[in-house]
């Protein structure tokens, strides 16, 4: 797509980072008819927003994340009005199933812990999964369904996003990575960019991955870890259903494009980094109990995020101009796993020819749930990072939430949940 030629020298809120949630962010300050900068130190949508599997779930969210989901499903609804586009929006349904009585036994508690909140979620016997999605030669236990949850395509959408949000006169700079903030009497005045300085009243740091980064360098913590997840399409198929479906052990839902997108939902790659040795005991009760979906690797990676600078002043080159999107190799045996593991269960993906593989980089924070919050030692500074793998369905409540706390104004939803201090 083709984004901004000028380069302004002053507006209202910058916004770094063009993915999703920088994008909604500002979409929404945009409609407002509020003055909009988005800098993007590479292209649109080109780290997780372009690699997610595309979900827009409310099934298995943590509790406190359930307000967020239910609200950004609405949004989605509305989203081909709002932009003039179809996203690839489709409420065909997501459907987890359960191999085991404890799995089974973690999706009712689930489901108990969000009564009252007006789902259509409903567990489902075995010979239930079974009529719902057929051809499968597994044997479940059950499993559990939402009906009214959805899927998007990545790509498409954040596109799109980014097109209504310049056509409602925001600005949107690809290619310039933000160095550092400008701060006056403590508070953000602007901030100094490769292609030079730009004063605004407020600064909404969306920059996923690279959040915890550029933080540290103005002496704020922030707590995300990087991992990798290994993902691949089919060319287009007939498959058993047009409902996403998760296993423990793998997922599939259906494209746009008439193909499937598929991973092995279970498994994480994990290439160790200096920051897993400085903040790692934090994640010692995830990582207890996720030890066996981590593919921990040591070598390269480490070395090559060691050479990166943690510190650097305006006028050095800063990290995200020396790597300006992350492109990690994809994990081969993952994805193979995953599509052993489906066609095990449902063997008509015998079939399917694969016809892209890629791997996406995500930044996950202790409890797996967001950072949105304005930054006490910051004033003028709202960050909306660390969607742990799950903000391309909750993107768009996401950067409104994010634009409501960065006007000032009452948020949308309680944000207590994404606070900063609660770490």
């Amino acid at each position: 797509m083709t984004t901004s030629e000028r380069f302004p020298g002053s507006t209202s809120v910058v916004v770094i980072g063009g993915g999703i949630v920088g994008l909604s962010t500002a979409l929404t300050l945009a409609e407002r008819g509020v003055p909009v900068v988005v800098l993007e130190k590479g292209s649109i949508a080109g780290e997780q927003s372009s690699r997610n599997l595309g979900w827009v779930r409310k099934v298995m969210r943590a509790v406190p994340d359930l307000p967020m989901a239910i609200a950004a499903e609405r949004m989605w609804q509305q989203m081909p009005a709002r932009v003039g586009e179809d996203c690839g929006f489709r409420q065909a349904g997501i459907t987890y199933v359960a191999r085991t009585d404890a799995e089974l036994a973690a999706y009712e508690g689930w489901l108990k812990a969000v009564r009252g909140a007006g789902l259509d979620s409903r567990m489902l016997t075995g010979a239930e999964v079974a009529q719902a999605i057929p051809g499968s030669t597994g044997r479940w236990a059950g499993g559990i369904a939402t009906p009214s949850d959805a899927r998007a395509e990545p790509t498409l959408a954040s596109s799109a996003i980014a097109r209504a949000a310049l056509t409602h006169g925001a600005v949107i700079v690809e290619n310039c990575a933000v160095r550092t903030l400008e701060t006056s009497a403590g508070a953000v005045r602007g901030v100094v960019t490769e292609r030079g300085a730009i004063a605004c009243d407020h600064v909404v740091l969306a920059g996923g991955v690279w959040s915890r980064r550029f933080l540290a360098n103005h002496g704020v913590r922030l707590l995300t870890l990087p991992l990798v997840a290994s993902v691949l399409r089919t060319a287009p198929m007939d498959g058993p259903t047009d409902s996403a479906v998760g296993a423990a052990d793998f997922s599939f839902r259906k494209r746009l494009d008439g193909g499937y997108t598929i991973t092995q939902r279970g498994a994480l790659f994990a290439p160790l980094t200096l920051d897993h040795l400085l903040i790692g005991m934090k994640y010692l009760p995830t990582l207890i109990a996720q030890w066996k979906n981590l593919r921990l690797s040591f070598g390269r990676d480490f070395f090559a995020d060691f050479a990166l600078p943690r510190r650097w002043r305006a006028d050095a080159v800063s990290p995200f101009e020396r790597l300006r999107t992350i492109d990690p190799p994809v994990n081969q045996a993952l994805n193979a796993e995953a599509m052993r593991n489906l066609v095990a269960a449902w063997p008509i993906f015998a079939n399917a020819r694969v016809a892209q593989a890629w791997g996406g980089m995500i930044d996950v924070t202790p409890d797996s749930l967001p950072v949105i919050d304005n930054v006490a030692q910051l004033p003028g500074l709202t960050l909306a990072t660390g969607f742990s793998g799950h903000g391309f369905g909750t993107g768009p409540a996401a950067g409104r939430l994010a634009a409501d706390l960065a006007m000032g104004e009452t948020p949308f939803l309680d944000p207590t949940p994404y606070r900063l201090e609660r770490f």
